[in-house]
């Protein structure tokens, strides 16, 4: 058995099978990661995850006849990458920044331990910008990923290692973390699945904060039933994130598994006139709404809808945004967190002490910091982060309006596929325009999800983004699933 695009189900049917077992699959795994280019990677963790699969290996052979134990370890010695913003404890944890480099938790995150707990094996931590901050995976401290098939081109961010691993078939699965795009964006680019739940369906417990009130972690898959199982498995209330719910958690595995083309009959699907704008690339449009068609032959209803309040977007998203990471990163001191360099430790002043320290931070980080002081300072506060969170209820209710009608929202990920390596890096606004499609479900707390349907003529891979009601994870599955099969994809 080769690695090579193989899906959960695939990998356990092996299993069954006798032809491979999961301490083999995990070393076929770290040798790829080994030979790898794509700097997808930060940390490997081999011994941990060797250690993993040999008792895994052990217990399927001693306890369960050869059969994998699937109702009570789903995810049994399946090899999974972990976004290095999400704790595992004694192993380092970066966030992609220099300021972190010393930073090893004692803790693991709920999303990780409830994946563990069901089988999957923690091949390492994923390369990503830091703290989160951008859509091209270039503002890592550790140097930017490569994406999977085109050595120019960006992944797409902020969960680019994530993107490229699972792509790259570095790993069966990966996690990542999706504050305004991060995992639909870079999902997009490299041709696989990538899914945002509703916010508060899975605890960011463990998740170092960018945005508190838009970090959700995701999974990013070969296939949407792959998303539908890791997203059942993460699901679920936890006493440790007051955020969290404790929504009913479905069965979408088996939603995914049942869905048929002809599951799209009936299936209301709204088209917004503000995600159909100038600027999108010829082909992406022509993919999209090459869908959009297909959709209406399988027996889809094609609805247009209004999101009027989509231009003010990416502006209220980068007041909230930044606010909230200017307040969850002033922890990181070289006090309660961070590193302490020997020039900082020279300093005669706790200012000059926190400017040695601080300069660590790279420079998108700063520029964010910078201009969310700027908004939560006495004065501002009112005009911006108040007026942010009065125009985010706006959209919410945008979106409520809509859903009144439909059942599933449709448009471009983005407007472009994946771009060249420092094409927009000088230009941050421009960079920003990236997340034009993807942050409005994330203002809303929407669960959302990237599935490819086509490539430009350069071979890069183009996604559909799908948008359901807040806690409805069955249908945006249901319809990802039909997006997948209209496409060619997973079967």
């Amino acid at each position: 058995m080769t690695t090579a695009m193989n899906t959960i189900r695939e990998i356990h049917d092996a299993f069954d099978s006798g032809k491979i077992t999961p301490l083999e699959l995990t070393k076929q795994y770290l040798s790829q990661i080994k030979a790898s280019k794509h700097n997808a990677f930060i940390t490997v963790c081999d011994d941990r995850a060797l250690k993993q699969a040999e008792t895994l290996t052990t217990e399927l052979k001693s306890k369960h006849g050869g059969k994998v134990p699937r109702s009570a370890m789903p995810l049994y010695g399946i090899p999974l990458g972990i976004k290095d913003v999400l704790t595992m404890d004694g192993v380092l944890t970066t966030a992609g920044s220099k300021m972190l480099g010393n930073y090893i938790p004692p803790y693991t995150a709920t999303a990780v331990i409830k994946l563990e707990n069901a089988g999957a094996i923690s091949l390492g931590k994923m390369n990503m910008d830091e703290f989160a901050m951008g859509s091209s995976n270039e503002n890592s401290a550790y140097g930017p990923v490569i994406h999977p098939t085109h050595s120019d081109r960006v992944p797409g961010g902020s969960s680019g290692g994530s993107g490229t691993a699972v792509a790259a078939n570095l790993c069966a699965a990966a996690l990542g973390t999706d504050t305004g795009g991060s995992i639909r964006l870079p999902a997009s680019f490299c041709g696989i699945v990538g899914m945002k739940p509703t916010y508060g369906r899975i605890s960011r417990y463990g998740q170092i904060a960018f945005a508190s009130s838009l970090d959700q972690i995701g999974p990013m898959t070969k296939s949407v039933e792959d998303a539908a199982l890791l997203c059942q498995v993460m699901s679920g209330i936890d006493e440790k994130d007051s955020t969290s719910s404790d929504a009913k958690v479905e069965n979408w595995l088996q939603t995914a598994r049942d869905t048929k083309i002809e599951s799209a009959k009936g299936l209301r699907v709204g088209v917004p006139k503000e995600y159909f704008i100038d600027g999108i690339d010829a082909e992406v449009k022509n993919a999209i709404e090459g869908m959009i068609q297909k959709l209406k032959t399988a027996g889809a209803e094609i609805v247009p809808v209004t999101l009027p309040h989509t231009e003010y977007a990416v502006a209220t998203y980068y007041v909230v945004a930044v606010s909230e990471a200017s307040s969850n990163l002033s922890r990181i001191d070289g006090v309660r967190f961070g590193v302490r360099p020997p020039e900082a430790m020279q300093a005669g002043s706790l200012a000059e002490f926190y400017k040695k320290v601080r300069a660590n931070f790279g420079a998108e980080v700063k520029r964010r910091i910078i201009l969310g002081t700027f908004a939560l300072s006495s004065g501002y506060y009112d005009a911006y982060y108040r007026k942010a969170g009065q125009v985010r209820r706006l959209m919410r209710t945008d979106f409520e309006n809509a859903f009144k009608q439909v059942d599933v929202i449709v448009s471009p990920v983005c407007p472009t596929t994946a771009f060249k390596l420092g094409e927009k890096s000088k230009d941050p606004l421009k960079m920003y325009l990236s997340d034009i499609f993807t942050i409005p479900a994330s203002m809303a707390g929407l669960p959302a999800m990237s599935v490819p349907v086509a490539k430009d003529h350069q071979g890069l891979s183009i996604g559909m983004h799908l948008i359901a009601p807040r806690f409805h994870e069955t249908e945006l599955i249901k319809a990802g699933r039909i997006v997948e099969l209209l496409s060619g994809g997973a079967t």
